[in-house]
């Protein structure tokens, strides 16, 4: 294939791959938890990394990974102690991670707003090699944190008192899962685009979960979705000369309408049989606490 014959479309290829693993991956996690714009809000603190990266001529996708887990942590301290003014809190702090990122750049030797372009909306021909060993090891921690522990996050994301009482350890937990968040929206950026990433991280679940009843099927479902639309939004980037970013955004969105339109026919026909089989319910003694039931579908 000609797009192969191209050392910087295989690099945007790999890491588009990555990216459509990782970030539904960790997506799944903030969809349960109901922090579905967590994703957004890492992106803006990023922008103050790439910023620092280009002041201080540092890898910015390192320097963004730093200042994302440091942002991280940071929302996470807001959310168990902000109260009532947290919300306050976040808002500043994600204002001010845009406001940072521009500034810095623009204090840059020979840096100006159009380097950031790339980092915010993704740039194929930008992805160089160091990018993409950048990208490999973060990704790796994403996939190790997210398989590995993936019984105890679910826990968790869904019942944090129950997982409490059951001796898990609910707040470093909770506080691995936003810097995985962190860890994966710089790994998207180069690819999505810090101001799209959270899309990624988002609709495949969403999309997955039109057809899938279990965390097991919704993972595999939404990582599927994932890689398909990354790799399609990037060979029709490259042959359409569009931004690779939003073409793949378009495409997952895509994917949920057309998910969600073969799902409903589906549901209906399931509540159909349902009913045929069991005209008057089970009696409610005979029933199986949610809770049980959905530690049940991960094996917990």
């Amino acid at each position: 294939m000609e797009i192969l014959d191209y050392a910087f479309m295989q690099r945007a290829l790999l890491a588009a791959v990555l990216v459509g693993v990782t970030a539904p991956a960790v997506g799944i996690y903030l969809v349960q938890r109901r922090q579905a714009l967590m994703g957004d809000g890492i992106g803006h603190v990023a922008m103050t990394g790439v910023g620092l990266g280009f002041l201080l001529s540092w890898s910015p996708v390192w320097m963004a990974t730093l200042v994302s887990v440091l942002g991280a942590v940071l929302m996470e301290l807001i959310r168990w102690y902000g109260r009532t003014r947290g919300d306050i809190a976040l808002a500043m702090l994600f204002y001010g991670g845009m406001a940072g990122g521009v500034m810095f750049i623009n204090l840059a030797p020979g840096g100006s707003n159009a380097n950031l372009t790339s980092y915010l909306f993704g740039s194929l021909s930008t992805v160089s090699a160091s990018d993409v060993t950048a990208v490999c090891l973060l990704a790796a921690f994403v996939m190790l944190v997210t398989l590995g522990l993936r019984r105890q996050l679910f826990a968790v994301s869904q019942d944090e008192e129950f997982a409490r009482v059951t001796g898990l350890p609910v707040r470093a937990l909770n506080l691995l899962t936003a810097i995985t968040a962190a860890v994966t929206v710089t790994v998207a950026m180069r690819v999505v685009g810090l101001l799209l990433v959270s899309a990624l991280m988002v609709v495949p679940v969403a999309a997955a979960q039109q057809l899938s009843r279990s965390f097991a099927a919704t993972f595999a479902v939404s990582v599927a979705i994932g890689v398909t639309v990354t790799l399609g939004g990037t060979v029709t980037s490259y042959y359409q000369d569009v931004p690779p970013g939003a073409t793949i955004v378009l495409l997952t969105i895509g994917a949920f309408l057309l998910l969600a339109a073969v799902a409903a026919p589906l549901a209906r026909r399931r509540a159909r049989l349902a009913a045929a089989g069991h005209p008057a319910g089970d009696p409610a003694e005979c029933k199986v606490p949610a809770a049980r039931e959905a530690g049940r579908e991960i094996g917990v």
